[in-house]
């Protein structure tokens, strides 16, 4: 026979205990960070480019920090495959996509359609389309094109827009979504 002893809960206890467990599970601030707090401490990066061949799988902060060494990969594996030009990508815009990545709740990494943009290649896509903004957050490197296979673009972009942290374009006919760390705002179909 076991003694089972009546919990000792109060009501503020549990009171307490449902606010901190709210606190974990919603965002603790508007911007993708808030969703990653809740994923323990770190922060990773799954990605591969359909135009290089190359893949990552990076964890790329862990325990408050950013990883230098990490960052610079990912900078590098977002750089304009065109020319090979590399730029510093706003650590905001890579926890957006991790947090969106989280959000899915999926192992497959993202197709990369595009990081970086070089003013010259900026310059020659816009001459080709109209879709391509003059001031591109791509040419900042606050900005990336992505594609799941196992997820349409609706899912991807709801997933992004939640995390409130920028601009968030759907692109169904070209079946990807743009992720921003720009003003919060969305558009496309």
């Amino acid at each position: 026979m076991t003694d089972v002893r009546p919990s000792s809960i109060s009501r503020r206890g549990l009171l307490q205990a449902f606010a901190a467990t709210t606190l974990t599970a919603a965002p603790t601030f508007a911007n993708a960070a808030g969703f990653l707090r809740g994923g323990g401490d770190i922060r990773r990066i799954k990605m591969y480019s359909g135009r290089t061949g190359e893949r990552i799988d990076m964890i790329y902060w862990v325990d408050g920090d950013y990883i230098a060494d990490a960052v610079k990969e990912i900078n590098y594996f977002m750089r304009d495959w065109r020319n090979g030009k590399v730029k510093q990508i706003d650590l905001r815009t890579i926890d957006i996509m991790a947090a969106s990545h989280n959000l899915l709740d999926v192992s497959e990494p993202y197709m990369m359609i595009s990081g970086y943009r070089s003013p010259e290649t900026n310059a020659m896509l816009r001459s080709r389309s109209s879709g391509v903004a003059k001031n591109s957050r791509h040419i900042q490197g606050q900005a990336a094109d992505l594609r799941l296979a196992s997820r349409s673009v609706s899912q991807i972009a709801r997933a992004a827009s939640s995390c409130r942290a920028g601009g968030v374009g759907r692109y169904s006919g070209s079946n990807f979504v743009h992720m921003d760390c720009g003003p919060v705002r969305t558009w496309g179909s």
